[in-house]
């Protein structure tokens, strides 16, 4: 027999508990001292104390808990049921540290608001640039990494066999549609050198004016720089007209934080 004390200990829970479950029936001691009062457990009683904890941490109540435990469930049938509720425990958390990441990128713009006077916004027209590309539609803007990484994943090793300069600045296209976003990751053609095979060759159309600023940093951030352009383009009485691109001038793999990108957005 285990005392109350020991029978807590093993079974990772508090007296006060335990004392609990004895009150609402859930679990009674299989010896009360008729003096003292004082409460036995027997060690197979830990069996049921488990299912009792685990049915709690399920979210069943305790007047719920009291008719499943006396069904005597089995040990598979409890299991397939934590894996189901620790796969739900789980999909909410990644649900939780999304929008917590969410809200961290917005008050980070906010933080911000008054501290984009260190960039430099320049004017200037853009060239026709002949490109290889792959596109992508985006439901949203969540979805925007996961589409254009493996597009370059794809056109950059092929240019490079084919000789193009691993280092060369690629470009991304963006554009509204009524369905989302249509996304392009973009090779410019080098010199004479072929254009990519299964790819789209076509030619970004050029802009006589568009305004720039370089984004210095990983992805994560690029955004705070693009409202910070918009906001000056709407500042300064232009309206986009065109898609907007990002120029990626350098991104070293092993360095996200030194990565170098111009950001274009055509104005009228």
């Amino acid at each position: 027999m285990l005392s109350i004390g020991e029978f807590a200990l093993h079974g990772q829970v508090s007296v006060r508990m335990l004392r609990h479950y004895d009150a609402t029936g859930l679990l009674i001691p299989a010896r009360v001292d008729p003096s003292s009062g004082y409460r036995w457990y027997a060690a197979e009683q830990l069996s049921r104390l488990n299912r009792l904890i685990a049915l709690k941490d399920l979210g069943f109540t305790l007047e719920q808990i009291g008719p499943v435990l006396d069904s005597a469930i089995c040990a598979e049938q409890l299991r397939a049921m934590l894996l189901l509720r620790r796969a739900q425990v789980e999909e909410s958390m990644a649900a939780d540290q999304a929008r917590l990441q969410a809200i961290g990128r917005r008050l980070r713009m906010i933080e911000k608001e008054n501290l984009m006077s260190d960039l430099t916004f320049t004017e200037k027209a853009l060239p026709t640039v002949t490109v290889s590309r792959l596109r992508a539609v985006a439901a949203d803007q969540s979805e925007i990494a996961g589409l254009i990484g493996p597009m370059f994943g794809q056109l950059i090793p092929a240019s490079a066999a084919l000789g193009y300069d691993p280092d060369a600045p690629t470009i991304a296209t963006y554009h509204e549609t009524g369905d989302g976003m249509e996304l392009s990751a973009c090779i410019p053609q080098t010199g004479d050198l072929p254009l990519l095979p299964g790819t789209e060759h076509v030619e970004l159309p050029g802009a006589e004016r568009a305004i720039t600023v370089v984004h210095h940093g990983d992805m994560e951030t690029i955004g705070d720089t693009w409202q910070a352009l918009m906001q000056y383009v709407g500042a300064q009485g232009h309206s986009p007209a065109g898609d907007c691109r990002e120029v990626y001038l350098a991104t070293p793999m092993d360095d996200q934080d030194n990565w170098i990108t111009e950001l274009q957005q055509p104005i009228a």
